[in-house]
């Protein structure tokens, strides 16, 4: 829980061989502040130890799957220490400039995304209305993707003069034309849209999005566990060869770039965009 706010950030449950881990900040689109970045590793780290949980559901509270990362909630955290868990990287909290934004980004976005991509047991997202910005890396590191057909997908932060969030997968999850146009517009992608480009699986109705994201799951979990972690390594392991690991550190290096030249030509680090001017553009 976060200061303001009484209930869990996020929620865990297991029902047969399937844990289902739900973000649940709804009345904020689930956006992702420390606490809950550190609520989820938490949850998956308890979803790889028990036994009897083959596969996990990443799901969203609400309307949203998430709206990307927490820039203007009363549960905004960013201030704030927490006990590292992705890296070696020291506290940011007491720290300023460049060097406690890359200390924490590197931490609670790139690093933790990078482990959860690797839990050894299929994960599938489940994603109904937006899936923003940071929301799009909760969805990437998923192994797949189940759309309701009101989910749209967006990357909008070229608007803030930063080439598209911290865990740069999107010339991996779509062809590299799609990508920039996709960034350069920060135009929303429907559901359908992405199907058609391999970044969802299926698309299903948003009434059922919950029951037809546990049977895919139920399905995969008859599988025996040590052949969909091979299978799941051997996937990883293909990406990252066609470059995707080292693509990750080089972009990380390019967003923050971005982000120092905001703090010295606008406003701040964000280069002047805030949440209201972010929905005010169409995000």
């Amino acid at each position: 829980m976060t200061a303001g706010e009484e209930t869990p950030v996020v929620r865990y449950a297991r029902k047969g061989p399937v844990a289902t881990v739900t973000m649940n900040r709804p009345d904020y689109r689930n956006a992702q502040n420390s606490a809950m970045t550190y609520a989820l590793d938490r949850a998956f780290y308890r979803a790889a130890e028990d036994d009897k949980v083959k596969v996990v559901v990443l799901a969203g509270e609400g309307r949203h799957f998430s709206a990307g990362h927490d820039i203007g909630s009363p549960g905004r955290d960013a201030h704030l220490p927490f006990d590292r868990k992705a890296g070696l990287w020291w506290d940011h909290s007491d720290k300023t400039g460049a060097e406690s934004r890359y200390a924490r980004e590197s931490e609670v976005y790139l690093g933790m995304c990078r482990r959860w991509r690797e839990l050894p047991k299929p994960v599938i997202a489940s994603v109904q209305g937006a899936c923003v910005a940071g929301g799009l890396m909760l969805a990437w590191i998923c192994d797949l993707i189940v759309a309701a057909d009101d989910a749209f997908f967006a990357d909008p932060v070229v608007r803030m003069g930063i080439p598209g969030v911290e865990y740069f997968a999107h010339p991996w999850v779509m062809p590299p034309r799609i990508a920039k146009e996709f960034l350069y517009t920060g135009d929303r992608m429907p559901a359908r849209r992405a199907y058609e480009l391999g970044m969802v699986n299926r698309v299903v109705p948003r009434d059922e999005l919950a029951d037809r994201t546990r049977e895919l799951a139920e399905h995969i979990a008859e599988m025996p566990r040590m052949g969909l972690a091979l299978t799941k390594r051997a996937v990883n392991q293909a990406e990252d060869l066609q470059g995707l690991h080292t693509g990750l550190d080089s972009v990380f290096g390019l967003h923050h770039l971005a982000h120092a030249h905001n703090a010295e030509t606008a406003r701040d680090s964000l280069g002047g965009m805030d949440i209201k001017k972010m929905k005010e553009a169409g995000s």
